[in-house]
């Protein structure tokens, strides 16, 4: 019993999982079809005595409670059919009862605390590194649960509590010397240029085994400047292997690296980074579908920095704004966020200095995000064409300007995919095609979970609204040759 992810016996009479239930009739698969993914999902996290069938499936539905992994394996299937959070609660199911050091993000905001559970989870992650093990031991937080802790950040630390250091700890010469500290840093730098050329599958495990290496200095005695830099280059770490895992589909455990980042980066004293973190907390959210979500924490983000934050900065936020009320359906504040992004990003000064972790926001990604931002309105709002013509010459810059940036190959081919979208709300299926089929190439060379699903998504509606058209054909068919759906990406 236990092989296929059921429960042991049980005298209790079960009544039907009506949540469970509805959720799988909207999700128009059949109990074979489902009962394949949790399969696959499941040898793709190691838990090869999993073997689910066609009956284990209706048990389920009979009221029958599954044995981890199988309720977190559940929670992602469905989160990602319907591009929501859909938690194993919403489901009817139980999970077991997990520490808050692994499964939660109301985390103690101390430096000592926060470099163990650092140095814990991205242990556990090196560990069980298989695709989705460590994603599916945790539950993505939503709503209070993850806005109220992260309002935690603005709370002062109180004198002498900062860092790992005791008081006599002041005085120790430094462990680590300048050149080290400085390689450490340009390490990250060419972590971050390895993931915009490369996408997160290809050098996931290597940013995770850094930051547990930089965990283990933080663990020894440091003067008080080598822990601050310490702590910011464990910040933008955790960042990026957030960023990663997002990018690659591991949507719990790139929540957990950014709260984890956004702890650091307050040990470290750093708003902007720390606003820079909760952008990506945000951008996370606008994904999984959650916008008022996404929007609490950019106002949080705006809030916290908005004395420090450089032009740049403050733009990006602006647009990352514009992409929450787009979510939510309100055009006329997407418009004033859009205006603010511009403005703002029209005040950066030539040659102002500025951290790396910044720099990728450029023209072509402030277009993209904002071109992104009418896109969303128009689906938001029935597939709106005044808000798809508003999206189309933004969205033809930010492609124009990305396909001249060799370092940013993914963000080109989100671009061209978002292209492909919006020639499908202006019912131009030959448009879309071709910007599509110019898609394929650059999603075979990045590893981006995120690319492939959001350019088999686009294709498939494209299928399904023009499957007459001969363009279309030919898409899908190179789609399903070049890009077929068994591939994975590494971590």
């Amino acid at each position: 019993m236990g092989g296929n992810g059921g429960t042991g016996g049980t005298d209790a009479v079960k009544q039907p999982n009506a949540q469970l239930g509805s959720w799988f009739m909207r999700s128009g698969w059949s109990k074979g079809e489902l009962a394949r993914q949790v399969n696959r999902r499941a040898r793709q996290m190691g838990a090869h005595h999993i073997s689910t069938d066609t009956s284990r499936v209706r048990r389920w539905l009979d009221g029958e409670q599954p044995r981890e992994p199988i309720p977190r394996i559940l929670s992602e299937l469905f989160s990602e059919r319907f591009g929501c959070v859909v938690g194993i609660e919403e489901l009817g199911l139980r999970s077991a009862h997990q520490s808050p050091s692994v499964s939660g993000v109301d985390l103690p905001w101390a430096g000592a605390q926060t470099v163990g559970l650092i140095s814990e989870f991205s242990r556990s992650d090196l560990m069980l590194a298989r695709r989705g093990f460590l994603g599916t031991s945790l539950a993505l937080a939503a709503g209070p649960s993850l806005i109220e802790p992260m309002q935690r950040w603005l709370v002062p630390v109180p004198a002498g509590t900062g860092g790992t250091e005791e008081p006599d700890r002041v005085r120790r010469p430094a462990r680590l010397s300048k050149p080290e500290l400085d390689l450490l840093e340009a390490t990250t730098v060419m972590f971050r240029q390895w993931d915009a050329q490369c996408g997160g599958g290809l050098r996931r495990k290597a940013v995770v085994g850094q930051l547990h290496e930089v965990t283990d200095l933080l663990q020894e005695p440091q003067p008080a400047p080598v822990a601050k830099r310490l702590f910011k280059v464990a910040a933008e770490l955790a960042e990026l292997a957030g960023w990663m895992s997002y990018d690659i589909g591991l949507q719990p455990t790139a929540q957990k690296y950014f709260v984890l980042a956004l702890h650091a980066s307050k040990e470290a004293g750093d708003r902007p980074l720390g606003s820079y973190i909760l952008s990506s907390m945000s951008r996370q959210m606008i994904h999984l579908g959650r916008p008022d979500d996404a929007l609490e924490l950019i106002h949080l983000a705006q809030y916290g920095s908005r004395e420090t934050a450089t032009p740049r900065t403050q733009a990006m936020l602006y647009a990352m704004e514009a992409r929450a009320y787009a979510g939510m359906g309100q055009p006329s504040k997407v418009k004033r966020a859009v205006r603010m992004a511009e403005d703002t990003f029209s005040d950066i000064m030539p040659g102002e200095p500025e951290p790396d972790w910044i720099r990728f926001f450029s023209e072509a990604e402030l277009n993209a995000e904002n071109a992104h931002s009418y896109r969303d309105l128009a689906y938001v709002a029935g597939r709106s064409p005044t808000y798809a013509s508003l999206a189309e010459p933004v969205m033809a810059r930010a492609v124009e300007l990305f396909g001249k940036d060799p370092e940013h190959q993914r963000s080109y081919a989100l671009n061209l995919i978002g292209m492909a979208t919006v020639r499908l709300l202006q019912k131009e299926p030959e448009a879309c095609a071709e910007m599509a089929q110019r898609a394929i190439p650059f999603a075979r060379q990045v590893r981006s979970e995120r690319v492939n699903t959001r350019l088999r998504k686009t294709v498939d509606t494209a299928a399904r609204e023009f499957g007459h058209v001969a363009e279309v054909i030919r898409l899908s068919d190179e789609l399903a040759r070049q890009l077929p759906e068994h591939a994975e990406a590494a971590v």
